[in-house]
């Protein structure tokens, strides 16, 4: 199973579509508010929600889409990254409820040689969510700084830290 990509491997237009979704449970929501310490009665209080707000009923928190959208990307984008750079842009563009599975999709927007070392460079690209229904939820870019393939090999290879497991 492929885990990241190098600096060649990646082409300015592809789309990495992001398997398998989340179907986000109430649970979820509520550990990362406890987590972040958002204590929020919209994301904390169904009856809160319930009574007075426009929504009905409890909206899972944001960034936790927006989380759980960078992770299902890490496999495709950054599994290699060197650093993630910045955070361009982030627009939360529709309610997420508990109950609904989120999907997403990575393009690949663009792609420049690192200025200062020739064995890395600096990749853009735009991550977009879905609930099932295909309502757009989420949409956020990012610059990823990743190895070129020389890199990788200089530093022994794809898993240079992992151990030599059983039959040594």
């Amino acid at each position: 199973m492929q885990f990241g990509r190098t600096y060649e491997e990646f082409t300015v237009g592809d789309v990495y579509r992001h398997w398998p979704g989340k179907t986000v449970t109430e649970y979820d929501d509520h550990l990362f508010c406890l987590l972040t310490m958002n204590h929020h009665p919209l994301h904390m209080d169904s009856n809160y929600a319930e009574k007075t707000t426009d929504f009905g009923k409890n909206v899972v928190v944001g960034n936790y889409i927006y989380s759980l959208l960078l992770g299902m990307s890490v496999p495709d984008v950054s599994g290699k990254a060197i650093a993630n750079l910045e955070i361009e842009s982030l627009r939360h563009v529709a309610p997420t409820f508990h109950g609904d599975t989120i999907y997403g999709e990575t393009t690949v927007l663009d792609k420049t040689p690192s200025k200062s070392k020739s064995d890395r460079g600096i990749v853009q690209v735009e991550t977009k969510g879905y609930k099932q229904d295909g309502t757009l939820v989420c949409v956020f870019r990012r610059k990823v700084m990743v190895p070129t393939a020389t890199y990788i090999k200089e530093r022994g290879g794809e898993q240079p830290g992992r151990p030599e497991l059983g039959g040594q």
